[in-house]
């Protein structure tokens, strides 16, 4: 650790502390450069995730088709997010807890944080919007699966289980993000994205972007019985599930647990 992170060891120090000192470090210091990013690149990665999330969609649709098994096409869909991994590109539900661990930590603001989320948020819809287009035009064979797929979220109305769904979706993407913060392993971060997609895509939670998509290919096959509107609508409640479920259940149970920390870096931003 270096600057503010450092400390020295007392006698009640555990080497679990020590790796969630670490963790704490890590996402701060990664945050810290999400944050600061100019509008150019926030809109680009934000691209490049839509793309790499409808990627993901594809291998979805494509094993679902063959199977009809929800938890295997949940596991193909982890392409996506190890596509997201490697690639280093941006999610909308993936900035919850290391921009605002970053933002609590006094080391951005909060209007960096909105230019943040409004980017990508938009970004990842329009890229993936594109790509879904181009694998709707490429696989004709998948219009009845996108079809049959996306029915089972823009045609569920407000309620609690659908509701509910939405918040679950939002707390494993974010449980995601702090298992991969959580390590410096590689195959321990491939390991939690596949563990993440299996979660949303194979038990069929409700996640803003990744059904988005899945919607988008449906309505453009133009096989479907609904529209735009129906997916505002639907997705209107969907991202404020998903973000329910990602800062209150995952995000401010973890600034809590690393309050000393957090007060620590303020602390150092202040006299900055």
């Amino acid at each position: 650790m270096t600057g503010t992170s450092q400390r020295q060891l007392g006698e009640h120090d555990s080497p679990i502390e020590d790796e969630l000192e670490d963790a704490f470090s890590r996402m701060v210091d990664e945050g810290t450069q999400r944050l600061h990013r100019p509008w150019r690149v926030v809109l680009v990665t934000g691209f490049f995730g839509g793309t790499e999330v409808a990627m993901g969609v594809l291998a979805y649709l494509s094993v679902y088709e063959a199977t009809g098994n929800p938890l295997l096409s949940g596991v193909a869909f982890s392409i996506g997010f190890l596509a997201l991994l490697l690639g280093r590109s941006e999610l909308f539900t993936e900035g919850f807890l290391v921009p605002v661990t970053t933002v609590a930590a006094k080391r951005a603001s909060v209007a960096q944080l909105l230019k943040l989320w409004s980017g990508t948020l938009g970004a990842n819809l329009v890229g993936g919007w594109l790509l879904m287009w181009l694998i709707v035009t490429g696989f004709p064979k998948l219009h009845a699966q996108m079809v049959e797929s996306a029915s089972h979220y823009v045609l569920a109305p407000l309620s609690p289980e659908t509701f509910s769904l939405a918040v679950l979706g939002g707390m494993a993407i974010t449980l995601m993000t702090r298992m991969q913060h959580g390590t410096d392993s590689m195959p321990a971060k491939i390991a939690a994205a596949v563990a993440g997609a299996f979660l949303l895509a194979g038990l069929q939670m409700f996640h803003s972007i990744l059904d988005s998509l899945l919607i988008f290919g449906a309505i453009q096959t133009g096989d479907a019985p609904y529209g735009y509107l129906d997916w505002l609508g639907w997705f209107a409640y969907t991202v404020i599930g998903n973000m329910l479920g990602g800062l209150l259940l995952v995000t401010l149970l973890r600034l809590l647990r690393s309050k000393d920390r957090l007060e620590e870096e303020r602390r150092a931003a202040d006299a900055t």
